[in-house]
């Protein structure tokens, strides 16, 4: 079984105005230490190569420029065929989101092109309310138990968040994946949200109606984060209900991204790593 093989993508380039930031709220209390950071994988000058049967355990890199990153062709273990990827354009003179010269770690690019399009067979999410392919921060607390909304929202407000951008799908077989990109001021503040208000450790601060426990996703490779991210992986824990949801967060300089994959039974596991990887390289 063959594995994918990324196309390197194009460098940043655009002629396109850049977007002026809001005056920021006063900097964020200093980032704790992290203990548990999940996998680690090399990107801007490196690329990102499933292989192997186990898909999930097997992956390697390949030194390469930037340029175009190709969707994982729909295979016998079940992955999704994506089409081909392309880092999005930056405004002229404005530098990529980890580039020494960006101290903010801010992604300049509209935060709506860095959402993973959707794989081919999929049907919009008509749940999923966004307007022009943004989400207003109600619809994306919603997602939680009640109990857990006012205080998240509340958290959005003190930590001045930017934008939500959010896409999802469904697949012919029932499966659901939504992508929720919530982007702050500066990367201090993105971590300081996530820190106060959704990391959990072996589990996460926050429950999502359709998983109320979780646990980390030992099955996810340590290999497989970017140097520059990181990422937390959790599944549902047993006994579940009829939706198996499977979701992941990545903390990206001033983005906190949100994967989520839910099916009746059970969520495979194979298009849950394949979207994951992919957004996770997007957010590069």
């Amino acid at each position: 079984m063959s594995g994918y093989a990324q196309q390197p993508p194009p460098p940043y380039q655009g002629q396109a105005q850049g977007q002026g930031l809001p005056h920021p709220p006063p900097p964020a209390p200093p980032r704790p230490p992290r203990r548990w950071l999940r996998p680690a994988l090399r990107w801007g000058a490196a690329v990102l190569l499933l292989a192997g049967a186990a898909f999930g355990s097997a992956y390697a890199v390949t030194g390469a420029e930037r340029g175009d990153l190709p969707g994982l062709a729909t295979e016998s273990d079940g992955r999704w065929d994506y089409p081909e990827l392309e880092l999005p354009a930056l405004p002229e003179g404005k530098p990529p989101p980890f580039a020494p010269a960006n101290a903010g770690e801010i992604h300049h690019a509209d935060l709506r092109d860095l959402l993973l399009p959707a794989p081919a067979g999929a049907e919009d999410d008509d749940e999923l309310k966004t307007e022009d392919g943004w989400l207003a921060p109600a619809g994306f607390t919603s997602i939680y138990v009640k109990e857990e909304r006012e205080e998240l929202r509340q958290a959005l407000t003190d930590d001045a968040v930017r934008h939500i951008a959010a896409t999802g799908w469904t697949m012919p077989d029932g499966t659901r994946a939504r992508i929720y990109l919530l982007q702050f001021n500066t990367a201090s503040l993105a971590a300081h949200f996530y820190d106060e208000q959704l990391a959990g450790g072996i589990s996460t601060a926050r429950d999502l109606t359709g998983a109320p426990e979780v646990a980390v996703d030992e099955r996810w490779s340590d290999e497989d984060q970017l140097p520059e991210m990181e990422l937390y992986v959790y599944d549902e824990a047993k006994p579940r209900g009829k939706e198996h949801v499977r979701q992941a967060y990545v903390v990206a300089g001033d983005t906190v991204g949100l994967v989520t994959v839910e099916a009746p039974g059970e969520a495979e596991l194979v298009p849950f790593q394949q979207t994951l990887v992919l957004q996770h390289q997007l957010l590069g």
